[in-house]
C-alpha cells in the first residue's frame, strides 16, 4: 500500500507548478486538505486512466459473476473480449 501524501491548499496555491512535477514524477497521488479535512485527490493523468480502466474491468467482473450465478452460464471468450473492448471504450470517451 502507498503512504498516503497529505497536503493543505496553501502548499497547492503556493506551489503548484512545483506540486504537479512531483506528482507526475513520483506517480504518487496527493490529498489537498482544507480547513485540515481532506477535499480533492491530486493525481497523474495517466494513472488516473489507469484506474479508470481498472474500475471498468471489475465492474465488467462482477457483472459476469451476477450473470452466471443468475443462470449458470458462463461467458464465451469471445463475448468477454468484446464486453471488454465495450467497457474501455466507453470508460475511455467520458
Amino acid at each position: 500500500m502507498k503512504v498516503v501524501n497529505v497536503r493543505p491548499i496553501t502548499e497547492l496555491k503556493n506551489r503548484t507548478k512545483a506540486l504537479i512535477g512531483e506528482i507526475v514524477d513520483s506517480g504518487q497521488s496527493v490529498v489537498i486538505t482544507q480547513n485540515g479535512k481532506p477535499r480533492v485527490v491530486v493525481m497523474d493523468a495517466a494513472e488516473h486512466d489507469r484506474m479508470q480502466d481498472t474500475l471498468a474491468m471489475l465492474k465488467l467482473l462482477a457483472q459476469s459473476v451476477d450473470s452466471f450465478a443468475r443462470t449458470g452460464k458462463a461467458a464465451s471468450g469471445a463475448d468477454v473480449r468484446r464486453r471488454v473492448r465495450l467497457a474501455l471504450d466507453k470508460t475511455r470517451r467520458r
